[in-house]
């Protein structure tokens, strides 16, 4: 298990100097090839930039006015009933948004609740379960000119809910085991 860190230490540095190795023997201008990459990324991020700016701010607004406690006491009725908190409905609303949104809201849901809470431990799972929906179908869509999403949204939202799910199952179980002793 010590070796594993010493590996590590040498993966990136050996992929890197490989992908350059193997560029000079195809002959490929290895440079001129990464200057060209770096340009397209850089369009790229200038073209996805106003929406990044705009769901930023839209998270921002909905944090600051109030909003996602409202929307929290009020689904939480029915999300209490089938085993999801209440107090993690705007951290799973956020996160289809912007992750280091969800990540502050974390960060309140410990410092309330405690990080090996139940709360603690389903927000942090929930984390790791679901994915930046509307972010990642902007900046994706947009930078393949992509227009119609056909069923990504449905689906991307199925999964996401699997994933709230799987969170609230495994956090009852690390919970379980961790009162057992285990």
């Amino acid at each position: 298990m010590h070796i594993l860190p010493y590996i590590s230490d040498y993966l990136i540095p050996f992929l890197i100097l490989s992908i350059i190795v193997f560029g000079f023997l195809k002959g490929i201008p290895v440079y001129q090839t990464f200057i060209r990459g770096a340009e397209n990324g850089l369009r790229t991020v200038l073209g996805i930039l106003p929406t990044l700016i705009g769901l930023m701010t839209a998270v921002g607004i909905l944090r600051a006015s109030g909003f996602l406690d409202f929307i929290s006491r009020l689904a939480g009725q029915f999300t209490d009933l089938i085993g999801f908190p209440g107090e993690l409905v705007p951290l799973a609303v956020v996160k289809m948004f912007s992750s280091s949104a969800a990540t502050g809201l974390l960060l309140d849901i410990f410092r309330e609740y405690g990080t090996d809470s139940r709360l603690g431990l389903t927000a942090s799972l929930a984390l790791c379960c679901t994915e930046t929906i509307f972010y990642t179908m902007s900046v994706y869509f947009m930078s393949a000119k992509i227009s119609r999403s056909r069923y990504t949204l449905a689906g991307a939202l199925l999964a996401s809910a699997a994933g709230l799910a799987a969170s609230v199952l495994l956090a009852d179980i690390l919970l379980a085991e961790m009162r057992s002793g285990l």
